[in-house]
């Protein structure tokens, strides 16, 4: 049998940190050898021995947090939110001088949830309209979800490779923010409701029909197989994973 992997959670007093420090705690072939909570020292990620770190703080710190890792040698599955074009080309430069290390970065860990923004990606083409719709807890920092905003570019992408026309909307005024926020021309809708945990729709219409494509997480458990798989995965996988539909083989 070969030794366990060593985890350490950064984010560790967080909801999904404290969900993510319970599924390795449960898990075969794991070992929990740290928790980092806010203030908390990362030196500790590094005494632990951890093999890989599992990044589920916060925006403003993630970056500096998985540079941290980076840097001592030490995979990370990230999922935290935020990441955008100057923050992952840093981190991509920081990789090219550990190109053993690796790094996974996923808007989603639930399974369902990646299914589903690959399906919707595949039958963007098919149809003249397209739009997501996101609905979040209150307490959700950022709007658009990471996951809206990375099903809107997929869709976005496979709308252009296959030459279709922009969405048609003949809205000539209207309030600020009531057609939702254009992700590369892709609108897309933020709810945010107490009582909700992570759910979106991608609503696709054509002359005389609409295909929803919907995922629902109730309980953020719901995550964890997504976040076991990264954990045993990223150290196969050296540089910088987008997307976890990188390790499903789809």
């Amino acid at each position: 049998m070969g030794r366990s992997i060593r985890v350490a959670v950064i984010g560790a007093s967080g909801r999904m940190g404290s969900e993510a420090c319970r599924a390795v705690e449960a898990a075969d072939g794991l070992e929990l050898v740290a928790r980092v909570g806010r203030g908390d020292d990362l030196q500790t990620v590094v005494d632990s021995g951890a093999h890989v770190a599992v990044e589920l703080s916060v925006p403003s710190a993630a970056p500096d947090n998985v540079a941290f890792c980076v840097e001592r040698g030490i995979h990370a599955v990230v999922g935290t939110t935020g990441w955008d074009d100057a923050t992952l080309a840093a981190l991509r430069d920081r990789l090219a001088a550990r190109p053993e290390v690796g790094v996974l970065i996923a808007p989603n860990f639930a399974l369902g949830a990646v299914l589903s923004m690959r399906f919707a990606a595949a039958a963007a083409r098919w149809f003249e309209s397209v739009e997501v719709v996101e609905l979040h807890h209150p307490d959700k920092v950022d709007a658009p979800s990471g996951t809206a905003r990375r099903t809107a570019e997929e869709i976005a992408a496979a709308r252009r490779e296959a030459g279709c026309a922009p969405s048609p909307d003949a809205t000539a005024s209207g309030l600020e923010g009531a057609r939702g926020a254009d992700v590369d021309g892709v609108r897309v809708h933020s709810v945010r409701l107490r009582g909700l945990v992570a759910h979106q729709e991608v609503l696709l219409g054509g002359v005389g029909e609409q295909l929803t494509i919907r995922h629902d997480s109730f309980d953020r458990v719901s995550f964890m197989p997504g976040v076991l798989l990264g954990v045993r995965t990223v150290g196969e996988r050296p540089g910088l994973t987008v997307g976890l539909e990188h390790y499903l083989d789809l």
